[in-house]
């Protein structure tokens, strides 16, 4: 990808976080509640009408919608998304506390994810229609086929309850309690990253290169791992990069079924309590974290596949 190209794509980004700032503001603006009355029992106090009345006018609550829009957008360019109302505490605070726990959950989850599905995708592909093939396509048909969680329930269930190996509460800090948050999300990415693996790897198998190379007696090992791997990768690549986002945004339910401290359960205690800040905050990160990735996946394409480079 040239610069020109990354450059236009950079402008993209921009011009859609503004547009998504402006619904996001726009929602929460019409939303039911008062942020002014949320700030004021966030303290365990009922506030007075007069008090509320005050607060609205300090914070400018009061004003019209654009100018609300362009005081809340011109500080968010410099970083500022405000005060949770619920919390107390600045907004981008909030968020980087909770990314690092969130960071290394989405790490260990795709490790685990494709040190499962790469090999299960290839041997099912190089044994297609023997009974492993079949095994494994049953199998990841059941993985994708269960939700998140109930598979979370069920190994918290065995794990924690009847075998008492795990911590039931997740704190984010140590390597135990992330494993059974992250098993939860490698079950469905695995079997459905096994099925894109076999389907790539077919899909090469059957192009006339590797019947040419076989006809040349160039061994099947060889042919698999330096030919028909590496063109495979780029759906592999592009798949990632979706999963990657989403799981940095935070996976809600994972996270709120092991009490882990991550970004998914952040913006559900933000819904719940009607933080507009916070939630305001937390979909322009997801928002952003969506746009960066699919721009790296694109730039990706030219150093895993030279084609790509050569077509641009």
């Amino acid at each position: 990808m040239s610069t020109k190209k990354i450059l236009s794509r950079i402008l993209q980004i921009v011009i859609v976080l503004i547009g998504i700032s402006f619904l996001t503001f726009l929602l929460t603006y019409l939303a039911p509640g008062d942020p002014a009355q949320i700030m004021l029992t966030s303290s365990g106090v009922m506030p007075t009408p007069s008090e509320v009345a005050a607060l609205r006018e300090t914070m400018g609550f009061n004003d019209p919608f654009f100018v609300q829009y362009f005081r809340w957008l011109g500080n968010a360019l410099h970083g500022d998304f405000g005060v949770s109302f619920s919390l107390n505490k600045p907004v981008v605070d909030l968020l980087l506390a909770r990314l690092w726990p969130t960071l290394k959950l989405t790490i260990f989850s795709m490790i685990l994810m494709l040190v499962v599905s790469v090999p299960l995708g290839m041997v099912s592909a190089v044994k297609k229609d023997s009974w492993i093939d079949n095994l494994v396509r049953g199998v990841t048909f059941l993985g994708v086929s269960l939700p998140n969680f109930w598979v979370g329930l069920l190994l918290m269930l065995l794990f924690c309850v009847k075998l008492k190996l795990l911590p039931v509460i997740c704190s984010g800090g140590d390597f135990k309690s992330m494993i059974l948050p992250a098993v939860t999300l490698a079950v469905a990415m695995s079997a459905k990253y096994t099925r894109q693996v076999r389907t790539a790897i077919l899909e090469e198998l059957s192009q006339d290169y590797v019947i040419g190379a076989r006809a040349r007696g160039v061994k099947e090992r060889k042919i698999l791992w330096r030919n028909v791997f590496p063109n495979s990768l780029l759906p592999l690549i592009t798949m990632l990069g979706l999963s990657v986002g989403s799981l940095l945004g935070g996976t809600a339910v994972v996270e709120v079924i092991f009490s882990y401290p991550g970004l998914g359960s952040l913006a559900v205690s933000a819904i719940t309590s009607n933080d507009y800040n916070l939630i305001q905050g937390y979909v322009l990160w997801i928002a952003l974290i969506y746009m960066v990735i699919n721009l790296l996946v694109d730039i990706s394409y030219n150093f895993v596949d030279p084609r790509m480079r050569l077509s641009r």
